[in-house]
């Protein structure tokens, strides 16, 4: 059985993960509606794991005698100034993600609990892919300043990368 300590502290993270996955959503269609499609399409992607990761979080929840709770999610923003804002946001959101699931296990540890301080070891994991993949998109971003050439190439580059992730199935190469 899971504590109630617990329970309510992973229905968070799913606000989290939930809230994510609409994020990247309305950046992606921003993006999709300003003519960068592999941006979109490498949101939409992210979009998609984000709820993959919400989901494994409802299921643990459930499977371990709690009950996992739909939240009434906040809406994200829908306009934004540029791509270069868009992943910012991304990053920033990225690393406070990585600071909860960071004190999820710390919770773990206080309360004792193994069993989701184990499970919650492929979050940790995940983090640091994503918020890497997160600084490595600003640096290129960094490379390219206002070079709207530039930009043509890291849109199609950004589409590659998703097609090499998955396709944007909501589970590419992270253990889905």
């Amino acid at each position: 059985m899971i504590s109630s300590k617990i329970e309510e502290a992973l229905n968070r993270q799913i606000d989290l993960e939930g809230f994510s996955s609409m994020y990247y959503l309305a950046m992606g269609s921003w993006a999709e509606v300003n003519g960068y499609k592999g941006v979109a399409q490498f949101l939409y992607h992210h979009s998609d794991e984000e709820r993959m990761h919400m989901l494994k979080l409802f299921r643990y929840i459930n499977d371990r005698g709690g009950r996992a709770i739909v939240p009434p999610f906040a809406a994200p923003q829908k306009d934004f100034k540029n791509i270069r804002e868009i992943f910012d946001i991304v990053h920033s959101h990225e690393v406070k993600v990585s600071n909860e699931i960071n004190a999820l296990v710390e919770l773990c540890i206080q309360e004792k609990d193994y069993t989701t301080h184990n499970f919650l070891q492929w979050y940790v994991t995940e983090q640091i892919e994503e918020e890497s993949l997160a600084r490595d998109v600003i640096d290129k971003l960094n490379l390219i300043g206002e070079d709207k050439g530039g930009m043509y190439l890291f849109d199609r580059d950004l589409a590659t990368l998703t097609g090499q992730q998955g396709g944007g199935k909501g589970h590419g190469g992270h253990g889905h």
